[in-house]
C-alpha cells in the first residue's frame, strides 16, 4: 500500500467501481427473450483529487455473444463530482435477450486539474437466478 506525503506535488487519479446485478422478474417475459436486470453502482473517489464524471460507455454481452454498446453523457442524468473520499451511487437497468449475460465499460472523468482520465468499469454478471452453478 503506498502513502503519500501531504507535502508532496503527487496528484493521484484513482476511481474504483463496484457493481451489483438483480434479475427484475416483473419486468422480464422469458418467452419473448425479454430479460430484465437492474444494477447498482457505487462510485468510489480514492484518489488524491476531485473529478467530474462526464460520460460512461457500457459493453453490454449477452450468452450468444450479441453486444449492445451504451454511450452517453453522466448517470442517471447527473455528472456527479466527488471528492477524494467520496461516493456515488445510482441503479439503472439494462435488457438482454438470454437469461445470462454481463456488463463492462468505463467512465470518462475530468479531474479538477484539468486532466481527463477513464475510470474502468469491472464486467459484472447479469443472470437468472439457478442459472449459474
Amino acid at each position: 500500500m503506498m502513502t503519500l506525503d501531504p507535502m508532496s506535488d503527487e496528484t493521484t487519479y484513482s476511481i474504483d467501481v463496484h457493481a451489483e446485478s438483480v434479475y427484475l422478474p416483473d419486468q422480464s417475459d422469458p418467452d419473448s427473450e425479454r430479460y430484465a436486470f437492474a444494477y447498482t453502482i457505487t462510485i468510489s473517489n480514492t484518489g488524491t483529487i476531485a473529478a467530474k464524471l462526464l460520460s460512461r460507455h457500457w459493453v453490454i454481452t449477452d450468452a450468444e455473444g450479441q453486444i449492445q454498446e451504451v454511450n452517453g453523457d453522466g448517470v442517471v442524468g447527473q455528472q456527479p463530482h466527488l471528492q477524494p473520499g467520496e461516493q456515488f451511487q445510482y441503479t439503472s437497468g439494462t435488457l438482454i435477450e438470454t437469461p445470462v449475460g454481463s456488463m463492462r465499460g468505463e467512465y470518462f472523468m475530468r479531474a479538477d486539474d484539468g486532466n481527463e482520465f477513464e475510470a474502468s468499469i469491472p464486467a459484472f454478471s447479469l443472470a437468472v437466478p439457478h442459472i449459474l452453478h
